[in-house]
């Protein structure tokens, strides 16, 4: 009989040494999928998005210098469900121990950058040697070893590279950035593919695996499925700004008080909003009669849906398309009604997130969109303070003495 309570992931045990987000992120899900992550940082720093403003603290949300008993507003979103360690990885006694602690775990995950970890003696080759069952993540932007030494890869970067931004914006105007940190977010996910499969092919053969990904190959990814070699060789444009020319109907039109995005490239939705114009004539006009046509002349057709569309208000347009017709369209939300939508609290996808001593601060944070009919996960444990968790691991799960740990804080190892 199934425990509506378990995790799925419950008994998996994670050796987090991640940074920024693309890493961080991937083990704030296992652990929200109920793994037991414990996340290493170095002693009296750490992660540097413990340095990100805003920062919170007694006196509420602060958008200037970090003072001493204040927490990133970031750190609180991204750390939660870990165990906070510390761990001099410079150090020959700090280097040990982690490998220590990687002998208990069943995956290690890290997104260093390149070469630091060989560097450090704390590779795969090594790891594996100690623990030939780990499953051994690593997500680097540019992969390793990268095609261009000497780049950091940043979230920026890796859209430029991967061909997103060029075709992301108006045909007029300049490439654009994604308004979110795909490569950051996509990365993680794809990570996480590789490391629940390994766990799989683990538990039929018994040996662990290496497991990378590039967030460069996963947005090329995403790029590729477009077909914008095809396109540009027929002379298309790469940039089509709010419209899918491929699609049309099919983009995002002004309204008297904001916008409306319409999805009418079904037959019949196309016949429905030609209705909803006034205008079902066009259903027979050989410019829009068929797909193909449609394509050649579809800022024809959006010059008239939107001339339409800017006669009303957001609301009359979907109550005119949706409601009376079935045909696919919504408000253009804005960021605070997505994150203050009560159905979307309910359903887990956005929650609020709290400090570990204050308690609930004001602010919303990712929640974990997943659900399991057997099962829970969720993102219920808040972030802890930089090494909260030192005596507890190093203390029950490497049987170390008190007076050892106090040693080793002596001496700056944690």
């Amino acid at each position: 009989m199934s425990d509506q309570n378990s995790r799925p992931l419950e008994g998996i045990r994670v050796l987090d040494l991640t940074v920024a987000l693309a890493g961080p992120y991937a083990s704030m899900v296992l652990g929200g999928m109920g793994a037991e992550v414990i996340r290493v940082e170095a002693p009296g720093g750490g992660d540097i998005a413990r340095t990100n403003p805003p920062f919170v603290g007694k006196d509420g949300i602060n958008f200037g210098a970090k003072a001493d008993d204040e927490v990133s507003l970031t750190i609180l979103n991204r750390a939660r469900n870990k165990k906070s360690i510390t761990l001099d990885l410079k150090s020959e006694r700090g280097r040990e121990i982690f490998m220590k602690l990687a002998e208990q775990c069943d995956v290690l995950i890290e997104n260093v950058s390149e070469g630091a970890t060989a560097r450090l003696g704390i590779d795969y080759d090594q790891v594996q040697r100690r623990n030939p069952k780990i499953i051994y993540a690593s997500i680097k932007a540019l992969g390793e070893p990268s095609a261009y030494p000497g780049l950091k890869g940043m979230d920026i970067i890796v859209q430029a590279l991967s061909g997103v931004m060029e075709v992301t914006g108006f045909a007029d105007g300049p490439p654009t950035r994604c308004g979110l940190p795909i490569a950051d977010l996509v990365a993680p996910l794809y990570a996480l593919n590789g490391v629940l499969a390994a766990l799989i092919q683990r538990g039929r053969t018994g040996e662990g695996q290496f497991v990378k990904v590039s967030m460069l190959d996963c947005l090329a990814s995403w790029v590729a499925e477009e077909h914008f070699d095809v396109f540009a060789k027929a002379g298309y444009r790469m940039r089509t700004g709010n419209f899918q020319d491929r699609l049309v109907p099919f983009g995002v039109y002004q309204t008297k008080d904001g916008y409306v995005s319409i999805a009418a490239l079904h037959p019949d939705w196309l016949r429905g909003l030609l209705d909803a114009l006034d205008q079902p004539h066009l259903m027979d006009d050989p410019r829009f009669s068929s797909r193909g046509p449609r394509l050649k002349h579809a800022a024809e057709l959006n010059a008239i849906i939107e001339a339409w569309t800017r006669q009303r208000t957001s609301d009359e347009v979907v109550h005119e398309l949706l409601e009376k017709r079935c045909v696919p369209s919504a408000r253009v939300r804005r960021p605070d009604e997505v994150l203050n939508d009560p159905l979307l609290h309910e359903s887990g996808a956005v929650m609020n997130l709290e400090h570990p001593v204050l308690g609930p601060i004001g602010a919303i944070g990712m929640g974990l969109p997943i659900r399991f009919s057997k099962s829970t996960a969720q993102f219920d444990q808040p972030a802890t303070e930089l090494g909260s968790a030192n005596e507890e691991i190093y203390g029950d799960l490497l049987n170390f003495s008190k007076r050892d740990i106090e040693a080793l804080r002596a001496a700056g190892i944690i």
